[in-house]
């Protein structure tokens, strides 16, 4: 039996949950789409991780999230996440892949890694997460190097190189060096980035200031070797002896999805999807775009608090 639906959503983020509630609270028959667990992208956040929001603009659904802490962290927001799907009894099926969504007579048919669906309207909600911006130089690849950073735990007495200066790069610096890394920070800019967290910011720049953790600005990575990292900096090549990169690099929305879908991006650097932002309806008729995947590869444009009411506009677009 192939399912059929008003609505299907594809990601089980946040922004997927809200449009999910909203979805129900307008009658529309629908179904939520989540390659992995419930809230993917957060439960792969680093573990001791500050959200800079505080609880009550991260809340979906009018359901109030309610924390202890001036900034909640990412335990608080996974368990107040699971309960609003839980407790709200969302239609919701995980660990399956969207492979492909293709119209078919006035609607759509999504191919997924264990079904198929037929849907009258899709929106996509699957973020940017999944998809690491690298390096592109030798020995990116190796094991010693990684694009996501969970536990600072594991580099103790290591000595690591992280690469970037914003939010995840600060975190991982700072971590590590209190858990006993030596820690070396490889900054293209000249100065720790300006969207860091603001009660984090002198924290890590007193640390460079005071030798703690050694920054090289305006400095690229050029090589990656087994026990060396070799770096480009305004005085030359520099090689750091080394046994973990840390690449805070930042990630990217799955353009070929996207594209395969028929959506168009923009010719630039930017690759922004087309799309109406009084309905968040793209250039595909009845597919729409929720969350930060609306940004293309302005990723830092949209949070949960300022695309939570995306859910509101498409099921308000696709009511009328």
């Amino acid at each position: 039996m192939i399912a059929a639906y008003d609505v299907l959503i594809i990601g089980g983020g946040p922004i997927g949950i809200a449009c999910g509630l909203a979805a129900k609270k307008a009658g529309l028959s629908y179904i939520i789409i989540e390659k992995g667990c419930v809230v993917n992208s957060l439960y792969n956040y680093p573990l001791y991780m500050t959200f800079f929001s505080t609880s009550e603009r991260l809340e979906i659904g009018g359901i109030p999230f309610v924390s202890i802490n001036p900034k909640p962290s990412r335990p608080e927001a996974l368990e107040y996440y699971r309960r609003v799907v839980t407790s709200e009894a969302l239609n919701i099926n995980l660990f399956e892949e969207v492979r492909a969504v293709q119209p078919n007579a006035g609607e759509y048919i999504i191919t997924t890694s264990q079904s198929t669906y037929h849907a009258r309207h899709v929106i996509i909600a699957t973020g940017f997460y999944d998809i690491p911006n690298t390096l592109s130089v030798p020995g990116e690849h190796l094991p010693k190097v990684t694009h996501y950073y969970k536990d600072p735990h594991y580099y103790a007495t290591r000595k690591v190189v992280v690469v970037g200066a914003h939010n995840s790069a600060v975190d991982a610096a700072l971590e590590t060096y209190r858990k006993g890394a030596q820690v070396t920070m490889v900054i293209r800019e000249d100065e720790i980035g300006k969207r860091v967290k603001y009660w984090v910011r002198p924290d890590i720049e007193n640390r460079i200031k005071e030798g703690s953790i050694k920054a090289y600005f305006h400095s690229t990575i050029k090589t990656i070797e087994e026990q060396a990292v070799i770096i480009n900096t305004p005085e030359g090549e520099v090689t750091i002896p080394n046994d973990f990169v840390i690449a805070m690099t930042g990630y990217q929305p799955n353009f070929g999805f996207l594209e395969k879908a028929g959506i168009k991006l923009s010719d630039d650097e930017k690759k922004l999807p087309a799309y109406n932002p009084l309905t968040m309806e793209t250039n595909m008729p009845h597919i729409y775009l929720a969350g930060v995947v609306c940004g293309g590869m302005d990723t830092h444009i949209w949070f949960i608090e300022n695309s939570r009411d995306h859910a509101d506009k498409i099921i308000q677009s696709i009511k009328r």
